[in-house]
């Protein structure tokens, strides 16, 4: 696999912008597409229960022409489209991954045994939408994870969210019941170096919960 070496983590942060066209001929390498995968998956997750998966369509990419709306351009020229999903199930890997963390010595076997006897119960009364959220938040993480890495590989990449998700996952071969849809992203080589964007101000985001001022109120109406 490509170690990458040296490489400094505020020019990936602040060089990392959408780009939707793509060196059409460029094609990823199997195994380091792998190491990126793996990589992303450093990111953190409620219980550590990694409910992501993930769908790399890097061949017959025009299955999803008519699924993709307005983003033909990265369908079309992209190395890769990675799906990523949510597994509304993930609990039914808790004790594989309990048992790993025991293995290597992250994990007391006290505290596992703590999760597998409580944490059935408590998935068992999460409403649906309740672990659909968590399931959301924790792809997002993923997501957003999967970006910075490839960057740092020196690719770069497009969040999508403008797909028929229902289509595209049965289209794909997927559990529609178990899996949720949470983005596609494109990745591959730039043709065209990207362009930069906008950001609010920071003031205009951050609120430190003073007494006197309403968290998302204009500081121009703060007192």
């Amino acid at each position: 696999m490509k170690t990458q070496q040296s490489i400094d983590f505020f020019s990936v942060l602040n060089n990392r912008h959408s780009v939707r066209h793509y060196d059409p001929s460029y094609k990823i390498p199997h195994e380091e597409m792998l190491q990126m995968l793996t990589e992303a998956t450093k990111a953190p997750s409620s219980i550590n229960l990694q409910p992501w998966r993930f769908v790399v369509i890097d061949e017959h990419k025009e299955r999803l022409k008519d699924l993709v709306r307005f983003n033909h351009s990265q369908l079309e020229t992209a190395s890769a489209m990675i799906l990523i999903l949510g597994d509304m199930n993930h609990f039914d890997y808790a004790d594989e991954i309990f048992t790993a963390a025991v293995d290597q010595n992250v994990m007391p076997q006290d505290v596992k045994d703590y999760y597998m006897k409580s944490l059935p119960e408590t998935f068992k009364q999460m409403t649906e939408q309740k672990i659909r959220e968590n399931t959301l938040i924790d792809g997002g993480l993923v997501a957003m994870q999967l970006m910075l890495v490839a960057k740092a590989h020196g690719y770069d990449t497009n969040p999508i969210g403008g797909f028929e998700r229902k289509e595209v996952l049965q289209t794909l071969g997927v559990d529609t019941e178990r899996y949720v849809p949470i983005m596609l992203v494109s990745i591959g080589k730039a043709a065209n170096p990207a362009h930069d964007s906008v950001r609010l101000p920071i003031e205009r985001v951050v609120s430190w919960n003073k007494a006197d001022q309403v968290v998302g109120q204009s500081p121009a109406n703060t007192k």
